[in-house]
């Protein structure tokens, strides 16, 4: 009898052939080559090729030479540049499974604690139950109009504040964006010009802009986490332990408000009162969730809005004929006895267009924020690394002269279609992000803007402020560096549009 039947030898020469596939196969794949990018040096790798002031810019630099696919190594971390809107959707959403993690901050998220919120939450079960708890109440415009009172009454608020006191114009917008996610989170009231609330989120955020802005060694080197925060040089523990505490007053806080009003029996309507009215907090998981999502909830519309908003008031100082033609609109089809309300957004196509050239112009999150790749992925013949960071140039793709003409110029009627024209690319498939996580406050981020915008053009005349010899003062126009964009300080003049425009926001408010 033979040593191998025929079954068995064909078994081998089958397994043979299978070696044979796999080693071409694999051979085949180790050609791909990453794809394209700047030179590297050793260890360092492009290390100085990382651009420390404007990134967006620097990286829209970077594509001009490279492609919309630009790949970088800094000390042995892969970076993966997008900059591109279909390369973003065929791989943030068409392929979200892989692309919808967060890389791993140890300054930012794991010792000054911002991993608890939603937006270096990992991708996970604590993710997919923060964003449940937001689209319970805010996941869709339907949803969203329920609230149009509350965007009202902050709006009205505004417009008293920036009557009364138009150089605070600034802390105006700020409380007018507090009022309305504390309001829909927590049921809590802003009264005070100096809300603890308010104030502690203020706080919170010009932490996690430093974070963001500041490098630490110990993102670099891990073990450095361990080191006692009295030891020379250890610092950045200090700090850490400090924008900890701030953060956890900012989820904490508010939390224990609801908690105390629902003992007694007075707590108002909220994301927060009512998943525990209905029963979906039953265990200290669930609470921990319901925590840090009301706070991310609140954490994430505190400054994005804020942002969108000081980028208006800017664009109306430095191109006041988009603002005399919103206004003319506004007259025509509302008239000057009433404020604007949110039923008025179909018939004010050209208010609508400026807002959305608001969104393109500058966008809020210019490189958005960084997710990280699962598992090796191949995209168009390039091999993308696993671990990978990506990062999308938001601002870039807005300022495609392929898509958006003239595309640093500020013109609302690039969205308005009209006899020769069509509408440009609507600026919302990219100011929000992608896939998994695009902003989940989308739809109240993008109403509330829209309220606020149309009540400040129907009441209120903006303009360049003057100095002492009536020289008009032109603002430079630059945005400071950060994860969320804000213009470089100004100064401007707000003033009422008439008498009646003046008696209209008092009778408001």
């Amino acid at each position: 009898m033979p040593f191998l039947s025929p079954n068995s030898t064909d078994v081998v020469l089958f397994s043979v052939g299978l070696l044979l596939v796999w080693r071409y196969l694999a051979g085949k794949r180790s050609c791909i080559s990453k794809p394209p990018g700047p030179p590297g040096y050793p260890l360092i790798g492009n290390l100085f090729d990382m651009p420390t002031k404007e990134q967006h810019k620097g990286f829209a630099e970077l594509a001009s030479k490279y492609g919309p696919l630009t790949y970088l190594n800094v000390l042995g971390q892969p970076i993966i540049l997008l900059s591109d809107v279909k390369i973003a959707i065929d791989l943030l959403e068409k392929r979200s499974a892989l692309y919808s993690d967060r890389p791993t901050l140890r300054m930012a998220g794991e010792l000054a604690g911002w991993e608890n919120t939603l937006v270096l939450q990992k991708y996970g079960p604590h993710m997919r139950a923060y964003r449940k708890h937001f689209f319970r109440i805010f996941g869709s415009r339907t949803q969203v109009d329920e609230f149009n009172p509350i965007f009202e009454h902050a709006g009205h608020k505004m417009l008293k504040e920036l009557l009364i006191e138009p150089d605070k114009f600034a802390s105006a917008l700020r409380r007018a964006a507090g009022a309305i996610i504390l309001k829909i989170a927590y049921g809590y009231k802003v009264c005070d010009e100096d809300d603890s609330f308010v104030s502690i989120v203020e706080e919170a955020m010009v932490q996690f802009s430093e974070l963001f802005e500041t490098t630490y060694l110990v993102d670099f080197i891990p073990l450095l986490k361990h080191v006692p925060a009295w030891l020379p040089g250890a610092k950045f523990q200090r700090t850490a332990k400090k924008y900890r505490a701030t953060l956890a007053s900012v989820a904490d806080l508010p939390m224990d408000f609801v908690k105390k009003r629902i003992a007694e029996e007075t707590a108002e309507p909220s994301l927060v009162s009512d998943a525990i009215n209905d029963g979906l907090v039953t265990n200290d998981q669930e609470e921990f969730e319901l925590k840090w999502a009301a706070a991310s909830a609140y954490l994430g519309g505190a400054d994005t809005t804020v942002s969108a908003m000081h980028t208006f008031i800017l664009a109306m100082v430095l191109f006041p004929e988009a603002q005399k033609k919103a206004q003319a609109e506004i007259d025509a089809v509302i008239g000057q006895d009433r404020l604007p309300t949110m039923a008025d957004r179909p018939h004010l196509p050209f208010v609508t267009a400026l807002h959305s050239e608001v969104l393109r112009w500058q966008p809020v999150a210019p490189m958005g924020l960084p997710h990280r790749l699962a598992e090796d992925d191949i995209y168009e013949g390039f091999v993308l690394p696993k671990g990978s960071i990506i990062l999308s140039n938001a601002w870039l793709m807005l300022h495609d002269p392929a898509v958006y003409k003239d595309p640093l110029h500020f013109n609302p009627d690039r969205f308005v279609d009209s006899p020769g024209h069509s509408a440009e690319q609507d600026p919302r498939v990219i100011a929000f992000g992608f896939g998994r996580r695009i902003c989940p406050g989308l739809n109240l981020a993008d109403a509330s803007t829209w309220l606020e915008l149309a009540l400040i053009l129907s009441t209120l005349s903006i303009s360049k402020a003057v100095d002492e010899n009536g020289n008009g003062l032109i603002p430079s126009g630059k945005f400071l560096d950060g994860t969320v964009a804000f213009p470089e300080p100004f100064k401007c003049t707000i003033k009422p549009r008439s008498a009646h425009a003046e008696a209209l926001i008092r009778a408001a408010e």
